[in-house]
């Protein structure tokens, strides 16, 4: 019995572990692209290991060391220019949505915002790939829900090696 049982729980969490990763995958796949503008961060610290710290203009945009202080989780609109650009618009997005605009949803840890993700991982010895970053490429669903895919430069033109 015992073994039955572990059995059916190792095939249910593979099933779920696989439906998140599937779930990752159509995201990545048919998310829109939204770029959000890198917030300006002390270039000695910005490639720290095979990684790059990120912060975002529209985080700085919608949030204050007051507002941080009472917000839970919950979502921006941002509004996109021509070029997918995203700018802070409002919280919430309970309401209709323009064409250009699109929920985005963040998350306070820490007394901190974070869309995603708060870095930008890369290959060891590829540092110098990404100083040039300007903007991080996001695929966001329309629920909100969004995954880094890669970098771009002042002029759009990505980093590294595209995923």
């Amino acid at each position: 019995m015992r073994s039955v049982l572990l059995i059916v729980t190792t095939f249910l969490l593979l099933v779920a572990v696989n439906f998140n990763i599937y779930q990752r995958e159509q995201l990545i796949r048919n998310g829109r692209v939204v770029l959000l503008e890198l917030a300006p961060v002390d270039p000695r610290s910005l490639m720290q290991g095979d990684y790059m710290a990120l912060r975002f203009k529209v985080a700085t945009q919608a949030f204050t060391s007051k507002n941080l202080k009472t917000l839970n989780d919950g979502y921006l609109v941002v509004t996109l220019d021509e070029r997918n650009v995203a700018s802070f618009n409002r919280f919430d997005g309970s309401g209709k949505l323009a064409d250009n605009e699109i929920l985005l949803r963040y998350r306070i840890r820490d007394g901190r915002s974070k869309f995603a993700t708060n870095a930008f991982f890369f290959q060891e010895g590829h540092a110098k790939d990404y100083e040039n970053a300007r903007f991080g490429e996001f695929r966001v669903s329309s629920d909100g829900d969004a995954i880094l895919t890669q970098m771009r430069d002042e002029d759009l033109i990505v980093l590294g090696s595209e995923i």
